[in-house]
C-alpha cells in the first residue's frame, strides 16, 4: 500500500508530489528552466512541474512492496509490482511545501507466507484520493482515510483483511540522489478480518523514478 529524485501509492503503496507555480507578470517571469520551485523536472534546476501535471512511478527495480506483521520480520504479504499516480495541486517557490492528490495506487504479483494462507487474491488501496505534501527537505506525508484491503486464499476459502494506517498518516522520504520516494515500516492496524489476518501490518516500498507524464518525454521529478 499501497506508489511515489528526492522526489520520485498507494501502501500499499503508496508513491506523490504536488505543484503550483505562483503567477507573475509575463515581463518579470524568469525562464522556466530557472524556475525555483519545490518540484522541478529534468533536474533540480529544471522546469517547474505545473499544476495539474500527473506524476507516476513504479517500484524501484528489483525491489518489492512489503506488508509484514512486524517491523523487523519477513512474515506477511509482498508484491513484486506496484505503481502510483498523483496530480499536482500546488508548487510554491522553494523552500516550501508542494501538495498533490494521490489518485491511484496498485499492488500486483503478490505472494504470502502467512501461516494458514495459500495465496493472495488482491491488495486494494481504499478511499482514494489521499492528500500528499512534499517539503523542500524531502519529507513526504500522506493523509486521509488511508486503508488497504487484502484478500487471501486459505484451505477454507477466501478471507478479507482490512488495515488502516495508524493516525491516518503515512510518511516517506524523497531523495534526489536516488531519484526515489521510500516508505519504511509505516504502521497499519487490522480493523477487520479473522484471526488468520495478522493484527498489524508494516508497509515498506521504494518508488523510483517519479516522472511527470504530462510533460514531453516524461522527465524525472526533483525536490528543491
Amino acid at each position: 500500500m499501497p506508489s511515489f529524485g528526492r522526489a520520485a501509492v498507494g501502501l500499499a503503496a503508496v508513491a506523490l508530489l504536488g505543484s503550483l507555480v505562483a503567477a507573475a507578470p509575463a515581463a518579470a517571469a524568469p525562464p522556466a528552466s530557472l524556475a525555483n520551485t519545490v518540484l522541478t523536472t529534468g533536474s533540480a534546476a529544471g522546469t517547474a512541474a505545473a499544476v495539474g501535471d500527473v506524476l507516476q512511478a513504479n517500484l524501484k527495480a528489483s525491489t518489492t512492496a512489503n506488508f509484514y506483521s512486524t517491523a523487523a520480520g519477513t512474515t506477511g504479504v509482498k508484491c513484486a509490482a506496484s505503481s502510483f499516480s498523483a496530480k499536482v495541486l500546488t508548487n510554491p517557490a522553494a523552500p516550501g511545501t508542494a501538495t498533490e492528490s494521490l489518485t491511484a495506487q496498485s499492488f500486483t504479483s503478490c505472494t504470502t507466507n502467512v501461516v494458514g494462507t495459500l495465496g493472495v487474491n488482491s491488495v486494494t488501496v481504499d478511499n482514494l484520493p489521499y492528500s500528499v505534501s512534499v517539503t523542500s527537505a524531502g519529507a513526504v506525508t500522506l493523509t486521509g482515510s488511508i486503508q488497504s484491503t487484502v484478500s487471501l486464499r486459505t484451505l477454507l476459502g477466501n478471507i478479507i483483511c482490512v488495515y488502516k494506517a495508524n493516525g491516518n498518516v503515512v510518511q516517506g522520504t524523497a531523495s534526489n540522489a536516488t531519484t526515489s520516494i521510500a516508505f519504511v515500516n509505516q504502521p497499519f492496524t487490522k480493523s477487520s478480518g479473522p484471526g488468520t489476518c495478522f493484527s498489524a501490518a508494516y508497509f515498506s516500498a521504494t518508488y523510483s523514478p517519479i516522472r511527470d507524464t504530462t510533460q514531453a518525454g516524461s522527465p524525472i521529478v526533483y525536490v528543491n
